[in-house]
């Protein structure tokens, strides 16, 4: 995990439902760690286990998948589909000693600015404190 005071958490969120949310919170002036880094995707079923596995290599302690839940305009199982990345990833991680709580995943809405706000702080927390152990 990185050495930093501050661990650098890697977001994949999406163009039509969780970007929105993102955008929300900082027109609403919502604090959440400087060190969260948003890369958006068209949808979060396309998100590829080696993308993840990459940005733990680069130096972040933490992923985070804002996904498109049930309202995704491309795939009615856009869910299921990036709930099985997510385990195949944590599988991976798991062979490589890395632990799998350092992935996260959770539907982001479009208006769920709050929320997104509230996944990030917390999941930061939770790596800050494991880099303090």
């Amino acid at each position: 995990m990185e050495n930093t005071d501050n661990p650098k958490i890697l977001v994949f969120s999406t163009e039509k439902i969780s970007d929105p949310a993102i955008d929300l919170a900082g027109l609403l002036k919502k604090h959440y760690p400087a060190t969260v880094y948003t890369v958006n995707v068209p949808c979060s079923s396309g998100i590829k286990p080696k993308w993840i596995l990459h940005a733990f290599d680069k130096g972040f302690a933490g992923v985070f998948i804002a996904a498109d839940g049930t309202d995704c305009a491309f795939s009615d199982t856009c869910s299921e589909k990036t709930s099985e990345i997510v385990t195949q990833t944590h599988e991976i991680m798991k062979a490589r000693n890395m632990d799998p709580a350092r992935l996260k995943m959770a539907a982001i809405c479009s208006v769920c600015a709050e929320s997104f706000v509230k996944h990030v702080s917390t999941f930061h927390a939770y790596l800050l404190g494991k880099q303090e152990n």
